[in-house]
């Protein structure tokens, strides 16, 4: 046996290993996670860490980076790690009603809605007697160590089993709704009704089912949701699901915008991870999804971050040079999602960057925060998916963006991205941009609906019984949108 000393935010440890293992896989069996975002590939870079002792060679990625990674090296001997400090998520879109008509509550004196974000995890605790809301809370999803997106950790799952990545979540939820309760000086048990929404992967995990037919074609989930499940003195349910890559979240969303009660064409889009999109139009309603990737969290970046306190939130063009925004105003430490659309903004209005992509060499943002060409590369990719999709659905449905009427943007990334910079690289169609409402957290303000009004679970069936899903794997349609959308728009 080996032995590996572990210094990492307070943790001063000596573990017994039996050498050859990866250090990541030493870290999950002790129960402490570290971020992985490319899914343990050894391509992002962000896993990171101070080594010394007996190591595997450096991977050709270590040798560019000049860095050791967790994910790639393995431990042969006796070995010392420094863990970087990770900070706390700053910022976590979280829902806005201060109180709720409680016509039809679920039972209970006490209900929560939760919100399983790919990313971020948000809570809210209500007295169903009076609508009240009592307390919100969040925090980062702790499967966001095995991968940053869905299918990291599908593939994960597929590999080691869902049973740790379903443990992870669910304690995750019990701690979320420990501390709304604490704030009120009551405990979880009192809890005896709660809305659990999020999409198809999530909620799959979230109880335990194998997500393998979501891993190949012609993925199509087994399970939809629109189920009661008992934990504890908890009553537990998970709203319908629209298809395997659009989710409860966006039933949800549906549900608490009233876009289905729009007269004239009404767009939704949640340009996250995994970006979901929903099109109503004269009573047809029209979804699909497009793997966004995420970039626009932050995650892939060579100067990539959450939106942690340190974290580039916003970039403008001031004097011919760029100004920041730094969350908790101190020094940057990189970009977040909104950051980096900002910044690729103000690189094309500096002619830093042309209408391709092209950048030559490093563009610096700030003191010790650059941009470079494979980071303007992972944006156009992300953008390109979420127009691409747009222009897709809207041509599925026989329109124009000018024959929009209702745009509503949804979702934290959604909530802090600035139309101009979105409209300069080209997210959405111009014509959208007056139109844009900023819902944020749409998802769960409609858990909370239904928290409050179970008439809103048959209502949440019916626009899931509405849906139609538009298909993008192989439509040509969206390939010739997705090429066309990968350069950016002229100045």
């Amino acid at each position: 046996m080996a032995e590996l000393h572990i210094l990492a935010d307070g943790l001063n440890a000596r573990w017994s290993f039996t050498p050859g293992a990866r250090l990541t896989e030493l870290l999950r069996s002790h129960g402490t996670d570290f971020p992985t975002p490319c899914g343990g590939r050894g391509k992002c870079g962000k896993c990171a860490v101070t080594l010394s002792g007996h190591l595997s060679p450096p991977s050709p990625m270590e040798e560019q980076l000049g860095v050791r990674l967790a994910c790639q090296t393995r431990l042969l001997g006796d070995a010392e790690a420094v863990m970087p400090r990770t900070l706390p998520m700053e910022g976590i879109e979280l829902g806005t009603e201060d109180r709720l008509p409680v016509p039809h509550p679920m039972p209970g004196a006490l209900g929560a809605a939760l919100d399983l974000g790919t990313t971020t995890l948000a809570l809210s605790l209500y007295d169903l007697s009076t609508g009240n809301c009592l307390a919100r809370c969040g925090m980062l999803n702790p499967q966001t160590s095995v991968a940053a997106d869905v299918m990291g950790r599908i593939a994960y799952a597929l590999e080691h089993g869902v049973g740790s990545l379903r443990t992870s979540v669910r304690s995750a939820a019990r701690a979320l709704l420990a501390r709304a309760c604490g704030t009120c000086g009551t405990g979880p048990d009192a809890v005896q009704s709660m809305v659990v929404t999020g999409n198809t992967t999530m909620l799959t995990l979230f109880t335990g089912r194998d997500p393998a037919p979501l891993s190949r074609a012609p993925f199509r989930a087994e399970w939809l949701g629109d189920e009661s499940l008992q934990e504890g003195e908890t009553r537990l349910y998970l709203p319908p699901c629209m298809h395997a890559f659009v989710g409860a979240d966006i039933t949800c969303a549906l549900l608490s915008s009233g876009v289905i009660r729009e007269k004239g064409p009404a767009l939704l889009v949640d340009a996250g991870t995994n970006g979901e999109m929903a099109l109503w139009k004269e009573g047809e309603l029209l979804v699909t999804s497009t793997a966004a990737g995420p970039a626009f969290e932050g995650a892939g970046i060579s100067c990539g971050c959450g939106s942690v306190r340190g974290a580039i939130d916003r970039v403008w063009l001031e004097g011919g040079s760029f100004r920041v925004h730094v969350i908790g105003e101190t020094r940057p430490i990189g970009l977040c999602g909104s950051g980096l659309m900002d910044a690729v903004a103000a690189g094309l209005e500096a002619g830093l960057v042309d209408e391709t992509g092209s950048l030559e060499g490093p563009m610096e943002i700030a003191p010790g925060v650059c941009l470079l060409p494979e980071d303007i590369r992972s944006l156009q990719l992300a953008k390109a998916a979420i127009a691409a999709g747009v222009e897709t659905l809207l041509e599925t449905a026989g329109i124009r963006a000018g024959d929009v009427r209702t745009f509503c943007l949804a979702g934290g990334f959604g909530r802090h991205l600035r139309p101009r910079s979105a409209l300069r690289i080209g997210l959405f169609p111009p014509e959208l941009t007056p139109l844009t409402r900023v819902i944020g957290n749409a998802a769960l303000q409609g858990a909370e609906r239904m928290l409050t009004d179970i008439a809103c679970l048959d209502e949440a069936r019916e626009i899931a019984g509405k849906a139609r899903h538009v298909s993008l794997g192989g439509n040509p349609a969206f390939s010739g949108h997705y090429m066309d959308r990968m350069l950016f728009p002229p100045s």
